[in-house]
């Protein structure tokens, strides 16, 4: 079983939608909540600790009807089947997308008539040993010290999703401390050596291949600062690898009981839930990984179970799919209100942008609306004095999403009262922003002339009717972190079901690795090969005065 080739923009609740939207854009947000009074009772979810609130958008429940229909006549449901159950929904590489069978306690799921979860229960355990014995001190290094610091050296979704949970989870983390290198700049993993001791260091190399040119690249530099200090023998004690290449794991010299197998039904940016995650379970140890996983699993019953009305990540997958094909949005703000999920936006963009970046239909056909939509943020409340004037008074429209928590997780009311009295006020004022007759009541109380009053007055009012999502959690958990990312993660999934493209696949990622490998050839071999004339001569300079 395949996904359904259904062109959403030939359906008739597409044109309904259409049609409804031409009539919500010329109505606020306010004036919905005038004629519906039931408004935050039907636009919030309520499930487990979670508690998302949709009524500040600007959409009704004419517009949810006709996407409810249009994600039945996408065949939305059967879609769910085909990704639970192990289909090749990955139709370009002939791969399955089964990173929600690594979160499952138990799972029937074959993939090409083979049964995965002895395989998957095989690997936990291995990880479960090697992360115990490092967290514990058996694992020694080379001169019987145990290991301090771990270095996850990978990219993309080898990075992205280890250090987003990593940092997202520090309030529980252990006493080793962990790096990420990704970067092929050089500085980057220089940077992150020059204060390590040899002794004490492990390094986790993580690329199913093992020629990903930036991983290989750092890998390389890191075996040669090590072998400063120690014999080849020792690589064996201070790296672990994550890939399927054994032959050129052997050949760099790594144990084969620390290289941790990867699946080719998991996809890079959903793998951080794999053997990817050793980092994760090194940081935080692996009874809490295993908690990670099991929040996931959580909204995975959720999403496969409950009805589109109240499903969490179908919801939020069709407002996406409401703002970007029928209100004009371009754009979407992700803003976590804790330091914590800092990188949570950058995780995003990446399992965002690059699984539904898609020009191109199911059938091979270029689409005629738009898809991918651009995700972005930073954490609140310095979010505020950066980028929020834009929101707020600029001519752009962005749905934001707020995630919050009701508890901080060092107790310290006094910050976290402050810092939920930013989220609460930001979305209140988003929406109701601020009146021309506010704005004078204001200003004629601070004293100023009827002169000042006219030339200030325009650039301080607000016209609001900005739309804004509420989700609030009782606190963050690595429960509850597992479940708020496989929320997105199936918002992914359900936009690409709607928008008939291929999510899973990312061969835009190739062409400039393709080209770069092309550039460092002909400074190698000094043959010059065509380029283009702005590349030629950016070539020559570069060349000329490295």
């Amino acid at each position: 079983m395949t996904l359904n080739k259904i062109n959403p923009s030939k359906t008739k609740s597409w044109e309904s939608l259409q049609n409804i939207s031409e009539n919500l854009k010329a109505q606020s947000i306010l004036s919905l909540f005038e004629t519906d009074p039931n408004r935050v009772s039907s636009h919030t979810l309520k499930w487990e600790e979670f508690l998302i609130d949709f009524s500040k958008n600007k959409i009704d429940q004419s517009a949810w009807d006709a996407l409810y229909a249009l994600a039945d006549e996408c065949k939305l449901e059967e879609a769910k089947k085909a990704y639970f159950n192990g289909a090749t929904i990955n139709e370009t590489e002939g791969r399955a997308v089964l990173h929600t069978a690594l979160r499952a306690n138990k799972t029937s799921v074959e993939v090409e008539g083979t049964a995965i979860e002895a395989d998957i229960k095989a690997v936990k355990a291995q990880m479960k040993r090697f992360s115990t014995s490092v967290i514990d001190g058996s694992h020694k290094g080379f001169t019987g010290k145990s290991i301090t610091d771990v270095v996850n050296i990978g990219i993309g979704g080898s990075d992205l999703g280890p250090v987003m949970v990593v940092d997202a989870l520090a309030y529980y983390k252990n006493h080793l401390n962990v790096h990420f290198v990704s970067n092929v700049d050089g500085d980057h993993i220089n940077e992150v050596l020059k204060d390590l001791n040899p002794e004490t260091t492990l390094f986790v190399i993580v690329s199913k291949s093992f020629t990903t040119q930036e991983t290989l690249a750092n890998a390389t530099t890191a075996k040669k600062w090590f072998l400063n200090f120690a014999e080849e023998k020792w690589v064996a004690n201070h790296f672990a690898a994550v890939s399927t290449n054994l032959k050129m794991i052997d050949e760099f010299g790594i144990d084969q009981k620390n290289v941790f197998t990867m699946w080719n039904w998991v996809g890079g940016r959903f793998s951080l839930w794999s053997s990817v995650g050793l980092s994760i379970a090194l940081a935080i140890g692996y009874d809490r990984f295993e908690e990670l996983l099991d929040g996931a699993h959580g909204m995975d019953k959720h999403f496969a179970e409950a009805p589109s009305a109240s499903n969490i990540p179908t919801r939020m997958a069709l407002l996406t799919v409401w703002y970007n094909n029928f209100m004009g949005a371009e754009t979407e703000a992700l803003i976590p209100y804790t330091q914590y999920l800092h990188r949570f936006p950058a995780y995003l963009q990446q399992a965002i942008m690059e699984s539904n970046g898609k020009g191109v239909d199911r059938r091979g056909n270029e689409v005629t609306y738009q898809t991918g939509n651009i995700v972005w943020g930073e954490p609140g409340t310095n979010a505020q004095h950066a980028f929020f004037q834009l929101i707020h008074q600029g001519t752009k429209l962005i749905p934001v999403d707020f995630i919050g928590f009701v508890h901080s997780l060092h107790g310290d009311t006094s910050h976290h009262d402050k810092l939920m009295s930013n989220f609460f006020a930001q979305t209140e004022a988003l929406l109701n922003g601020k009146s021309a007759e506010q704005v004078k009541t204001e200003l004629l109380a601070e004293g100023k002339s009827s002169e000042e009053i006219v030339a200030l007055l325009p650039h301080k009012v607000f016209k609001g009717d900005n739309p804004t999502t509420t989700l609030l959690m009782n606190r963050l958990t690595p429960y509850n972190l597992g479940a708020l990312i496989a929320a997105y993660e199936h918002k992914i999934f359900v936009q690409g079901v709607i928008w008939n493209i291929f999510s899973y696949d990312q061969w835009g990622v190739e062409l400039g690795k393709q080209l770069a490998k092309t550039i460092l050839e002909e400074w190698n071999t000094k043959k010059e090969a065509p380029h283009d004339p702005s590349t030629k001569e950016l070539l020559s300079y570069y060349t000329q005065n490295k």
